[in-house]
């Protein structure tokens, strides 16, 4: 059964935690979604299974988040820019991406979530 108050801190850590790392790039993005991953497997507990899962759903949440804000922005931005094939491309484009920072970001809070969920029995 899916704890969704350990996804929801979990998700909530993440996005903080990422939000300040921007300035450190690519470390400030994986070193959240390790401690974001980690937080939501230490409170769902159950062994390395369910860490993993509530990892996985933390980071995949976020990840989704992100890829909507910046696609939004990147559509609106290619709007000002090129018109309305420019907003298309540039939502599309960041929305691929996306989909890709997506998938890491959930692989690494699911590992991260295993090992917190250890650590909690």
């Amino acid at each position: 059964m899916t704890d969704w108050r350990a996804v929801a801190w979990g998700a909530a850590v993440f996005l903080v935690i990422a939000a300040f790392g921007t300035a450190i790039p690519i470390v400030g993005q994986l070193g959240a979604g390790l401690v974001g991953g980690a937080v939501a497997g230490y409170l769902a507990g159950g062994g390395l299974g369910s860490g993993a899962y509530h990892g996985l759903l933390a980071g995949s949440a976020t990840g989704i988040a992100y890829t909507l804000l910046f696609a939004l922005l990147g559509g609106v931005l290619g709007l000002a820019g090129g018109g309305p094939f420019g907003g298309l491309v540039g939502g599309v484009g960041i929305l691929v991406l996306g989909v890709v920072i997506t998938v890491v970001f959930a692989l690494e809070s699911a590992v991260a979530g295993a090992i917190g969920a250890v650590l909690a029995e």
